[in-house]
């Protein structure tokens, strides 16, 4: 288990894991934005990461919410834009409260947890070079800390 905070590199942070239901992203402190939602995606015992070209870093799946989306809704697009996979189920595993550097301004992401029992063929894109089915037992380099601790929190 991962003992909190976590940070990565550059300095950002997850600084809690709360696991709660869809109908409790109201009763989260309305003075930290709810902005994106990452999805830790499992077939058998491996996590899908996926390589951001720009970031240089394995990562899980994920990415802001559009105007008027919720949560899931980004969670599913985010999936299929940056992996070309559809999970077989999704749930919500929790929130996580992340602290962004530089500017060490406080959010909130959507953790979702999926299952998957045949994966598509990955198609690199504008965003992602690669994809990789990960064991967490195994070491991946250039992993972001923090999605290797959420995916360790969301087996």
């Amino acid at each position: 288990m991962y003992e909190l905070p976590v940070e990565n590199t550059d300095g950002s942070a997850l600084l809690s894991f709360e696991r709660i239901r869809e109908d409790q992203f109201g009763s989260l402190d309305q003075s930290v934005p709810l902005t994106a939602s990452l999805v830790v995606l499992w077939c058998g015992d491996e996590c899908l990461m996926v390589f951001n070209r720009y970031r240089k870093a394995w990562e899980l799946p994920g990415g802001m919410l559009d105007p008027g989306e919720s949560p899931r809704e980004a969670a599913v697009r985010e999936l299929e834009e940056e992996s070309g996979q559809r999970a077989d189920s999704l749930d919500l595993a929790g929130v996580a409260r992340i602290r962004i550097a530089p500017d060490d301004r406080l959010e909130y992401l959507a953790i979702y947890r999926g299952q998957l029992a045949s994966p598509q063929p990955f198609v690199a894109n504008d965003e992602m070079s690669d994809a990789v089915w990960w064991n967490p037992t195994e070491p991946l380099p250039d992993l972001f800390p923090i999605d290797a601790a959420l995916a360790n929190l969301c087996p």
